[in-house]
C-alpha cells in the first residue's frame, strides 16, 4: 500500500466486509508458511535411506536366494523395528509441536463498515485498521496512523529486551507485543509477505546430515567393502581346495551376513528412543531421533540471549540515591527478595524513591492462580513496581494513599513521565521518572551541581555495564498546579532495571565449558547488554571481546563468543563461519529472528513455553520448560548414546571379524571347513541379536561431562577402537581355533566343539563390556546373554536344531572345558580396558 492509501483508509470507516473478503481471497490468509505434512511414504523412505540399512537389505536379498528364510526373516525384523520406531518418533514429535502452536496472534481488533470488530488474525488482510492496545499481540505488519504513548515489545523479532518507542508514522511487525500506550495502525503487508514471513524463508536449507548420520555412512562403506573382499577370499580358497561351488557360495554369503552388524540400527534406534524418552521425562521434546545423539558431538552451544540466558522480564537489580545504593535480589516480577544496602545506609533511605517509583507508574503486578506474576503493561515499570514490593510497599495501597490527580504520558521527545498525586496532608506531589540524560539537568532538577555530577557519572557506568537507568525525582507542592510542570524537583535518586539471566542459565553455561563445549551469545540486543549477560554467566571474561554486528563488515570467522546487534542474515553467516572451521554446533533460541539459525545449525533447540511458533518449527530440540539446563542433559544423553553405540562396534566387529578370520585360517591348520553356513548364522543370530540390543542401554558413566567433545572428524572407528577390535578379534580366533585344533587331533566333535566356544566366548565379550560391572545396571543385558546362552546349548542338544545346524552333543568333560575356555572373551575385554586405559579414559575424564 502506499502511504496516500493508508492514510485514505485510516480517516475513513476501515475496510468494508466486502473488500476484506475480496482482499482474503487475492492474498490468502494472514498465516506464515508451514511445510507441508511429510507422507508417511516418504518418512519410510528416509529411514531406509540409512547406509547400513541398505547393507541389510542387500544381505536380505542374499539370504533370499540361498534359502536361508530364517536368517532373512531375522534381518527383516531388524529393519521393520528400526524403520518403525524411526517413524513412530516423528510422527508422535510432529503432534506435539502441532499441539504447542498457537497462531502468533488467535485474535485481532479491526475497524470495518465502521465498526471496531474482533475477528481471527488469520483473517485480517491489507488495508485493515487495526485497533492496538496494552498486551495485544500485533496481528500483522502495519504502519501506524495513531500512537498514544505506544510501546511495543519487539523481543521475539528483533532479540532487543528493552521495548521500543513507536509514534504515527512508524512501522510495527506481526508478532510483537504492545507492552503499554495505545494505537492504531493500518495492514501493509500479511501473511509471507511481512517480516516474520520473509525471516521464515531463510529457514530452506537445514543443516545436512547429522554426526552420527555421517560417522555411520562411512562406517557402512567401509564394512561393505572389507566384507565383501573378504568374503570373495574364502570363496576362493575354498574352491581352490575342491570344495563344493554351491557349498562354497552359501559359506561366503553367510559370512557377509555375519560379518555386518545387523543389530547396529536397531542398536543406535534403541539408544536414540531410551534417549528421547529420558528427554521427554525432562520437559524436552525430540522431533528427529538423531538429534539426540548430535547435542553429544557439539564443540559449540550458540544461544540467543532474551527468554534464552535471561528470563525476559526486567528486574531491578540495584538502586542509588545521593545518600548511598543498595543490590536487589529475586528474579521476575514476584515479590520475592530483598534490598541490600551497601555502607551505612538502611533500606529506608530509598522508601522515598521506590515509593515515587511505584506511584508514577502504569502497569499492573497480578498473581495468576498458579503462583506466578504476569506483567501487564510496560516491563520496565513492571520491574518497578517488584522492586518496591520488595521494600514492603504495595501498590494499590501507595495509590490510595497518593491518588494520582494529573499526569503527562511518557513521549519519546521529552523520555520521560510525569504524574501529580494529591497527599495524605492534602496537598499534592509532582514525581517524575525517565531516562538520565532527560533529568539530570539544571533546567530540571535544583540539586547541587556536585550531586548531578556523581548522578551522571553513576548512571554512565550502569549504561555501560548493560543497565538500562531511569532517574526519578520529585517536589512537594501546596495544591495541585494547573499544569503539569516538570522543573524545580529534587533528585530522589537511580534505579538500574536488566533483563537478568535465568538461575540455571549459569550453571548450564559452566557445565558447557566444563565438558569442552564453547558457549557462544548472539543476540540482536545492545553490544552493552550483551557483555553485561555475557559477563555475569561466564561466557566471556571481564572485558571480553565483543562483536558489533553493526561495525564489522562481515560478523567475523566465527572465533568471538559474544556478537551483539545480529540480525538474522548475520547469524547464518556466523553459523555457517562455526561450522566451516570444523565446528558442530547447537543453536537455542525463542524467537522469530532465530528461526533461520535454529534450520541451519547441526541442532536447533526452541524454547516451547515462550518461543515463537517459527522458531519450534525450525528446531530440532522442544524445551518445554524453556530450562536451559535440559540441553546440558541432552549432551550428556547424546554422549551417552555414541558411547554405547561404539561399545556395541566393538562387540560386534570383533565378533564378525573372528568369523571371517577362522574361516581363513582354520583350513591352514588342517580344518577343511570350520564352520557351516547354518552354524555361522546361528552364532551371528543369538550375539548381534538381543544381546547386542540391549548393549544400546547401558547407562552413562559419571563424569561424562568432564571430556571435551570428540573431534568433529574423528571417525565413529577413531580414538583407537579399531584397534581394540582387532585386539579382541585376535582372543576370539585364537580361543575358537585352539579348541577346534585339539578337539581335530584327540579325535573330539571339533566343528561341534568350535561352534560353541565362537558363540560362547562372543557373549563373554559383551558381559566384559558393560559399563558397571558386578552391577545390575542394564539387567536386560544379563537376561539377554543369559537366553543366548541357552539357546547356544540347545544348538547342540536339542534334536531339531541339531539337525538343522549340523551339531553334535559334547561330553559333560568337553563341554565344561570349552565353557571354561569361553571366559577368556571377558578377561580379553576386561584386562584390554586395564592395558589400553587411553583408548577409554581421555585425559579429561574416566574411562568410557
Amino acid at each position: 500500500m502506499t502511504r496516500g492509501d493508508v492514510t485514505a483508509t485510516a480517516a475513513g470507516r476501515g475496510l468494508s466486509s466486502a473488500e476484506a473478503a475480496a482482499r482474503l481471497e487475492r492474498d490468502g490468509a494472514n498465516l506464515l508458511p508451514r511445510r507441508p505434512p511429510v507422507p508417511l511414504w516418504r518418512r519410510v523412505a528416509a529411514q531406509l535411506r540409512d547406509p547400513l540399512i541398505l547393507v541389510l537389505l542387500v544381505a536380505t536379498a542374499l539370504t533370499l536366494a540361498t534359502g536361508d528364510w530364517t536368517d532373512m526373516a531375522v534381518i527383516m525384523l531388524v529393519i521393520v523395528v528400526n524403520t518403525s520406531v524411526g517413524v513412530v518418533q516423528e510422527v508422535r514429535a510432529d503432534r506435539a509441536i502441532t499441539a504447542l502452536s498457537e497462531l502468533t496472534a488467535p485474535t485481532a481488533r479491526v475497524v470495518r463498515d465502521g465498526t471496531q470488530t474482533q475477528v481471527p488474525a488469520a483473517g485480517v488482510v491489507v488495508g485493515d485498521v487495526v485497533v492496538l492496545a496494552e498486551g495485544d499481540i500485533v496481528p500483522a505488519d502495519a504502519e501506524l496512523v495513531e500512537a498514544a504513548g505506544l510501546l511495543i515489545d519487539e523481543s521475539a523479532l528483533t532479540g532487543e529486551s528493552v521495548p521500543v518507542d513507536k509514534g504515527a508514522g512508524r512501522p510495527v511487525s506481526a508478532g510483537t507485543v504492545v507492552a503499554r500506550g495505545r494505537g492504531r495502525a493500518v495492514v501493509t503487508a500479511v501473511g509471507a509477505a511481512g517480516t516474520a514471513g520473509r525471516i521464515a524463508s531463510m529457514m530452506v536449507n537445514g543443516g545436512g546430515l547429522t554426526p552420527l548420520q555421517r560417522r555411520l555412512t562411512d562406517v557402512g562403506r567401509m564394512l561393505a567393502g572389507v566384507t565383501v573382499l573378504l568374503c570373495v577370499i574364502v570363496l576362493a580358497l575354498g574352491l581352490v581346495r575342491g570344495l563344493p561351488v554351491e557349498l562354497m557360495v552359501v559359506t561366503a554369503i553367510s559370512l557377509v551376513v555375519a560379518a555386518v552388524p545387523e543389530s547396529l540400527p536397531a542398536v543406535v534406534t534403541l539408544s536414540l528412543a531410551l534417549g528421547a524418552r529420558r528427554m521427554a521425562a525432562r520437559d524436552a521434546l525430540v522431533r528427529r531421533l538423531p538429534a539426540v545423539e548430535t547435542l553429544g558431538s557439539v564443540t559449540v552451544l550458540a544461544t540467543d540471549k532474551t527468554g534464552t540466558l535471561t528470563e525476559g522480564r526486567m528486574v531491578a537489580r540495584l538502586v542509588w540515591t545521593p545518600a548511598g545504593e543498595a543490590r536487589l535480589t529475586g528474579s521476575g516480577y514476584a515479590p520475592d527478595g530483598r534490598i541490600i544496602p551497601e555502607g551505612a545506609v538502611g533500606a529506608e533511605a530509598f522508601t522515598d524513591l521506590l515509593t515515587a517509583a511505584a506511584l508514577c507508574n502504569d502497569a499492573r503486578l497480578t498473581p495468576d492462580p498458579r503462583g506466578r506474576w504476569p506483567a501487564l503493561g510496560d516491563p520496565t515499570e513492571a520491574a518497578l513496581l517488584a522492586a518496591a514490593a520488595k521494600l514492603g510497599l504495595d501498590r494499590s495501597q501507595t495509590q490510595q494513599r497518593f491518588p494520582r490527580v494529573a499526569e503527562r504520558p511518557f513521549d519519546s521527545g521529552r523520555k520521560r513521565m510525569t504524574t501529580v498525586h494529591r497527599t495524605p496532608g492534602g496537598h499534592a506531589r509532582t514525581i517524575c521518572k525517565g531516562a538520565p540524560e532527560a533529568l539530570l539537568h539544571p533546567s530540571v532538577l535544583t540539586d547541587a551541581p556536585a550531586v548531578l555530577t556523581r548522578a551522571r557519572e553513576r548512571a554512565d557506568r550502569l549504561a555501560q555495564n548493560g543497565y538500562r537507568v531511569l532517574a526519578v525525582a520529585a517536589s512537594d507542592l501546596d495544591d495541585v498546579p494547573a499544569t503539569v510542570e516538570e522543573r524545580g524537583l529534587t533528585l530522589l535518586g537511580l534505579i538500574a532495571i536488566l533483563d537478568p539471566p535465568r538461575p540455571a542459565a549459569a550453571a548450564a553455561i559452566d557445565a558447557c565449558k566444563r565438558a569442552g563445549i564453547r558457549p557462544v551469545l548472539i543476540t540482536g540486543d545492545h553490544p552493552g547488554t550483551a557483555r553485561a549477560v555475557a559477563t555475569d554467566l561466564g561466557i566471556i571474561e571481564t572485558g571480553g571481546r565483543v562483536v558489533d554486528c553493526r561495525d564489522a563488515g562481515a560478523p567475523g570467522e566465527g572465533t568471538a563468543s559474544v556478537y551483539a546487534r545480529a540480525t538474522p542474515e548475520q547469524k547464518l553467516d556466523i553459523i555457517e563461519s562455526m561450522r566451516h572451521r570444523g565446528d558442530t554446533l547447537a543453536m537455542t533460541g525463542d524467537g522469530v529472528n532465530d528461526g533461520p539459525a535454529l534450520r541451519r545449525a547441526d541442532i536447533g533447540v526452541a524454547m516451547g513455553e515462550r518461543g515463537t511458533e517459527v522458531a519450534r518449527q525450525a528446531a530440532d530440540l522442544v524445551l518445554a520448560d524453556d530450562d536451559l539446563d535440559t540441553v546440558v542433559a541432552a549432551v550428556e544423553e547424546g554422549r551417552r548414546v555414541y558411547t554405547n553405540i561404539r561399545r556395541f562396534l566393538v562387540y560386534g566387529l570383533s565378533g564378525g571379524a573372528a568369523e571371517i578370520a577362522v574361516m581363513l585360517l582354520g583350513p591352514f591348520a588342517g580344518l577343511t571347513l570350520p564352520l557351516l553356513p547354518a552354524q555361522i548364522l546361528w552364532i551371528n543370530l543369538l550375539t548381534h541379536g538381543l544381546p547386542g540390543v540391549a548393549l544400546g542401554g547401558e547407562p552413562a558413566l559419571p563424569g561424562s561431562m568432564s571430556r571435551p567433545p570428540r573431534p568433529p572428524t574423528q571417525s565413529i572407528l577413531g580414538a583407537g577402537l579399531w584397534q581394540r577390535v582387532l585386539r579382541i578379534a585376535i582372543v576370539l580366533t585364537a580361543v575358537t581355533l585352539g579348541v577346534a585344533i585339539w578337539a581335530h587331533q584327540t579325535g573330539r566333535p571339533w566343528q561341534s566343539m568350535a561352534f560353541f566356544a565362537l558363540g560362547a566366548t562372543q557373549l563373554g565379550v559383551a558381559i566384559g563390556s558393560r559399563t558397571r560391572p558386578g552391577s545390575s545396571a542394564n539387567p536386560a543385558l544379563l537376561l539377554a546373554v543369559a537366553g543366548a546362552l541357552v539357546l547356544q546349548l540347545a544348538g547342540l542338544y536339542l534334536p531339531p536344531l541339531r539337525e538343522l545346524l549340523g551339531t553334535r552333543p559334547l561330553a559333560p568333560g568337553d563341554l565344561l572345558i570349552v565353557t571354561a575356555l569361553s571366559t577368556l572373551g571377558y578377561v580379553a575385554t576386561r584386562l584390554d580396558r586395564v592395558l589400553h586405559r587411553s583408548v577409554y579414559t581421555p585425559s579429561s575424564g574416566p574411562a568410557r
